[in-house]
């Protein structure tokens, strides 16, 4: 999937590119943001985030930094067709709006543009600050997938599977 530059209301979201490792690389160290991310290799967590896994990703700038990513898949088959997005933001970008910001200008792309119906998003059950960036954009928490994700202290935690019909996007 090609995607231009997408512009919120604050946020600008722009493709990744291999210089962005560096820049993601503090954001994904700090604890705050660390504790939701395992690295999967011996390259870290930014280098896996921005990894070409057929993933679209998407870089969160405020005022010319990146502040955060986004990334997106695509379910295509005509039966199932639906969006899922994951992202995070840096420790000072968080708590100000970006985040819904950022979620609501992407989906509006993939409703508008790309002609989903339905997107879907899974945070830790714990992360009860991303459940409510994803709830003020119209998200609805469809159900706790247990024991779903190793975490960074290689126990297995509960995510909430959350999903938003076009027409709730707020």
């Amino acid at each position: 999937m090609t995607v231009p530059v997408l512009h919120g209301e604050r946020v600008l979201l722009r493709p990744a590119t291999p210089d962005d490792v560096a820049r993601l690389a503090p954001i994904m160290a700090d604890p705050s943001v660390a504790r939701w991310w395992t690295a999967a290799s011996a390259a870290g967590a930014a280098a896996d985030w921005l990894a070409d896994d057929g993933l679209l990703k998407l870089m969160i700038e405020l005022d010319g930094d990146v502040v955060g990513s986004l990334q997106v898949d695509e379910e295509t088959d005509p039966d199932y067709r639906h969006a899922s997005i994951d992202l995070f933001l840096a420790p000072a970008a968080q708590d100000r709006g970006l985040g819904p910001d950022a979620i609501r200008t992407v989906a509006r792309h993939l409703i508008d543009v790309r002609g989903h119906h339905r997107i879907t998003i899974d945070p830790s059950a714990a992360n009860r600050r991303a459940i409510r960036a994803y709830e003020k954009v119209g998200f609805r928490a469809v159900g706790v997938m247990r024991a779903y994700e190793r975490g960074p202290d290689g126990a297995w935690h509960d995510n909430l599977l959350m999903d938003l019909l076009a027409d709730e996007l707020t």
